[in-house]
């Protein structure tokens, strides 16, 4: 069984509290024509790095009905800075265009399978998996980006064009998992196909 979500399937249904003082759950979107859930953190370079690409995709979809859902589940003893106060410290600060959600015990991450940091997830209308993977091909550093496949995928979608790399590798910084070496990752992890 594959640890990650596959192309095609539901996106799982959560309930957690987000920096804006609410707590969400997916039927919260039902108005969204699509809906993207990223994982995500404060402290990954590569999230740092791609930040503002993503605003930019956030912003320029959002008009056509797409709503963005940042996650953070890093385990925060790993990483303290990842803890719920600095994710509102955070979001206060460059205050991006999505709702910014604490997975504290990690149950979300798992279910969807999150990798890495970003990690982003495509759902359409029927609230099925479209897209996968990655945001852009250099999320460290977006200057030397060739490739958004957020922004493709999200285009393609809502043309009504299939979509042509649904699948991509997610690049980033593993999630960190409690109990686990920094650098651990599940050992299904390890076994993805990427076309």
């Amino acid at each position: 069984m594959a640890f990650t979500l596959q192309i095609g399937e539901s996106a799982p249904d959560f309930r957690l509290p987000a920096t804006d003082g609410n707590t969400y759950q997916l039927s919260d979107f039902d108005d969204a024509g699509a809906l993207v859930v990223f994982f995500t953190c404060n402290h990954c370079p590569y999230v740092q790095g791609s930040d503002e690409v993503t605003r930019q995709t956030a912003e320029k979809f959002a008009p056509r009905g797409v709503q963005f859902v940042a996650i953070s589940s890093n385990s925060i003893v790993t990483h303290p800075e990842d803890d719920f106060p600095h994710m509102v410290a955070r979001m206060k600060e460059h205050n991006f265009p999505w709702l910014y959600l604490y997975d504290e015990t990690q149950e979300v991450a798992l279910v969807y399978g999150a990798l890495r940091t970003p990690h982003f997830y495509v759902f359409d209308g029927d609230r099925n998996l479209i897209y996968t993977g990655r945001g852009v091909d250099n999320p460290k550093d977006t200057s030397k980006m060739t490739v958004n496949d957020l922004d493709r995928a999200l285009a393609e979608h809502l043309s009504g064009q299939p979509i042509s790399v649904p699948l991509t590798n997610p690049l980033g910084c593993n999630v960190k998992w409690n109990g686990q070496d920094a650098h651990w990752m599940p050992a299904e992890a390890c076994d993805l196909v990427f076309a």
